[in-house]
């Protein structure tokens, strides 16, 4: 009996799925986050009976086969990119992105990664960093003594210096889009990871082609659908528990075979 297996790929599915179902809603109101969805494939299947086998020595043949799958396993957590909703925060160092593309960060090991979440601070250097101390990728230093930093959607940082009533232009934000994004595999610290299945990082200014703008002044939104979540873990519960009862029903089968005299 076969079942027993069966149920049992089924569960740690379910085990898969309401993980990836739990980060999301753990990090509901993580900025820029994306939330994901687990993505199922079934097993290979044994064929018990061939499609077209023959049924008589007229060529009558049968029109199905019977082929019994072996289970389900995990294919990939899909992440899904739409926008989220954008926060006013009025701190001019707070920048959203509305539409594609993302930050780019300098690691400490000197690789880039790529980011969603714009609340960014200043080091004690004056350099634009994450909330992690990594600088944004090109760098922007405020000069001491601004009283004002400006943003404008196409990424132009300026700042009013002291008794200054022109702007001093300070640098040009980029952001890097991809052909996959959902290729970009996630490293926590709200980071993600260019990899092969993602693409090349193209870069761009911002409110080109293609390419989304910044609003300073605000920060993205988780794009978590609460209502949904809650909804997909109980499907996913009614799923396990539905398993569990494939095994508790496949094992007491089994208990009356063995009865049998």
């Amino acid at each position: 009996m076969k079942a027993l297996g069966i149920a049992a790929t089924g569960m740690l599915a379910q085990q898969t799925n309401v993980d990836v179902i739990a980060n999301n809603i753990a990090n509901a109101n993580t900025t820029g986050f994306k939330s994901g969805r687990a993505a199922f494939q079934d097993l290979i299947y044994q064929t018990m009976i061939e499609e077209g086998a023959l049924t008589s020595t007229e060529g009558t043949a049968r029109p199905v086969g019977l082929n019994v799958g072996l289970g389900v396993q995990g294919a990939g957590m899909v992440r899904l990119n739409t926008q989220g909703g954008l926060i006013q925060t009025e701190n001019p160092l707070d920048m959203a992105i509305e539409g594609r593309g993302y930050f780019v960060v300098n690691r400490p090991d000197g690789s880039l990664a790529y980011s969603r979440a714009g609340n960014f601070n200043l080091s004690a250097e004056g350099t634009l960093v994450t909330l992690d101390g990594y600088e944004i990728d090109p760098g922007i230093t405020i000069p001491d003594g601004t009283r004002q930093v400006t943003v404008s959607a196409q990424g132009v940082v300026s700042a009013f210096l002291e008794n200054e009533n022109t702007p001093t232009e300070l640098g040009q934000l980029t952001l890097a889009t991809f052909l996959n994004d959902a290729g970009l595999k996630p490293i926590g610290n709200n980071l993600l990871e260019e990899t092969s299945a993602s693409g090349e990082a193209t870069t761009a200014s911002p409110g080109d082609a293609g390419v989304g703008v910044i609003r300073q002044g605000s920060l993205e939104n988780s794009n978590v659908n609460i209502i949904q979540q809650i909804t997909d873990l109980i499907q996913a519960q009614r799923a396990y528990e539905m398993n569990s009862k494939s095994i508790e029903t496949a094992d007491q089968m089994l208990q009356t075979a063995n009865q049998i005299r």
